[in-house]
């Protein structure tokens, strides 16, 4: 099933989309983005559209990311992602989240991971599957799965369904 409609299913909890879906700036912002990247026909159009979202909300992800279906923004304002990071399935990204680069290299993030308000990754770091990355934490250091990270700096804390609750309508 195509990207959109996983994204589509993340936001709204079904995969087809409506007319109305596209009056949600945050599944607006992820369609444009991923037709651009698909080398959609439209895609100036696409990008006019991208330039007004990217200048009202202030989210920043460059069409050179790699982010696996299902991606959602909660709270989508103020959200940057550096243009080499990698993001997996089912990641969620609330307001003032930054996801950002080192002299080490950029973050990599695994599947089922929450990225909390105004969290920030940075580095060559690993983030691990059903990580949660609670409000205002910093992390600069590998995550492993099945974990929580608090705090600045981070502190880690094993749990499994470390995400659960968190994380709604998952793509399987």
């Amino acid at each position: 099933m195509l990207e959109i409609n996983m994204d589509h299913f993340r936001l709204f909890g079904n995969e087809k989309i409506a007319i109305r879906s596209f009056k949600d700036y945050r599944f607006l912002y992820m369609y444009c983005w991923r037709k651009i990247k698909a080398g959609s026909r439209m895609t100036l159009l696409y990008k006019v559209i991208l330039k007004n979202l990217r200048r009202h909300y202030h989210i920043e992800i460059p069409y050179t990311v790699e982010i696996g279906e299902g991606f959602s923004m909660d709270h989508a304002y103020d959200i940057t992602i550096n243009s080499k990071a990698i993001i997996g399935k089912n990641v969620t990204m609330y307001k003032g989240s930054t996801i950002g680069c080192d002299a080490k290299g950029v973050p990599v993030l695994g599947d089922l991971v929450y990225v909390g308000l105004n969290a920030t990754i940075v580095g060559g770091v690993r983030i691990g599957n059903n990580v949660l990355i609670a409000a205002n934490s910093f992390v600069n250091f590998n995550v492993p799965s099945n974990s929580v990270v608090l705090g600045n700096p981070g502190q880690i804390h094993f749990k499994e369904n470390s995400t659960k609750g968190y994380l709604l309508n998952i793509v399987r």
